[in-house]
């Protein structure tokens, strides 16, 4: 059996990258705006996770449905690329997942516009217990949840810790949350989950017996996470912030990094804030990975406020 230090169920995209002098807006000077550049960069959450991790130096096994058509192939490139294990992957008849994605030069705020062939939804039967018993740990997303539900469990079978990338809510959101023993949620998740508006209040309800730690990101107010009783936080790096696209999926890399390599709490959020600053320098999902001597630097600088 082939080992991984991570082994990722989940999402991949390509996007065709927008940058626009301003954020658009549906009435007045900015309802019209010449595009100032364009780019075709790849992405999806669990596709620049395990990207990240592979650029840190994990051994990283991507499982995830990807396309019969151009695009399918573009991902499944440069994921090989980058050293990722793709023996998960799947090619399915069908359109892959794409997005438009248009990007203000002003703030690196973005606004993305999806679609993918419902035929490349990722089935329960194509996640294996042995891929998931290789692994030190399995990362999912929210793209094809019942899919990641089943690799959770089997996850939390082989007693081995499953961190997630949750960012929308639905009815199968809670029952993905308690499947992993280390959520990581974007921040609007804890309050539209348990309609407690204060995140630290929201987290201690969604807290079970087995989650090891509740993370949520913060975007440029850094990132907190919950272990035992205790609330953790970490201020976020000051960059000059050109695209803010896969941040949070970096961020996610960036955990699971020092999260394997023992690293305290505080000390998690405070690297992954680091990988997750950096990616915001740089145009593009998978473009905007790290090297981990970039995030040590960054770590090691006086960016934070």
């Amino acid at each position: 059996m082939t080992h991984h230090d991570v082994v990722g169920i989940g999402g991949n995209a390509v996007d065709y990258v927008y940058t626009l002098p301003a954020y658009p807006e549906p009435q007045g000077a900015n309802a019209k705006l010449r595009i100032t550049r364009q780019s075709v960069l790849c992405g999806g959450q669990m596709a620049t996770a395990l990207s990240t991790c592979a650029s840190l130096g994990l051994r990283a096994k991507y499982i995830g449905a990807t396309g019969t058509d151009d695009n399918g192939r573009r991902i499944r490139e440069e994921l090989a690329r980058r050293g990722l294990d793709l023996s998960g992957v799947v090619v399915r008849e069908g359109t892959n997942q794409f997005a438009v994605i248009m990007v203000s030069e002003q703030s690196g705020e973005r606004i993305v516009l999806w679609d993918r062939d419902d035929r490349l939804c990722l089935r329960d039967e194509e996640v294996r217990a042995e891929q998931i018993q290789s692994a030190r740990l399995v990362h999912v997303d929210d793209v094809d949840q019942r899919a990641s539900i089943r690799a959770a469990r089997l996850a939390s079978e082989a007693n081995v810790p499953a961190t997630s990338d949750i960012d929308r809510v639905n009815d199968l959101t809670q029952e993905l949350v308690d499947a992993v023993s280390i959520p990581i949620f974007a921040e609007h998740v804890p309050p539209a989950l348990t309609g407690e508006p204060d995140l630290e209040r929201a987290l201690r309800k969604l807290q079970r017996a087995h989650h090891q730690q509740l993370c949520v990101t913060l975007g440029p107010h850094g990132s907190m996470t919950l272990e035992g009783d205790r609330i953790y936080r970490a201020l976020a790096f000051k960059v000059t912030t050109v695209d803010t696209t896969g941040a949070g999926d970096v961020f996610r890399g960036g955990f699971i990094y020092a999260f394997l390599r023992g690293d305290a709490p505080g000390e998690i959020l405070r690297f992954a804030n680091a990988a997750a600053a950096i990616s915001c320098t740089r145009l593009g999902a998978i473009n905007g990975v790290p090297t981990l001597a970039e995030v040590k630097s960054l770590v090691n600088s006086s960016a934070t406020p």
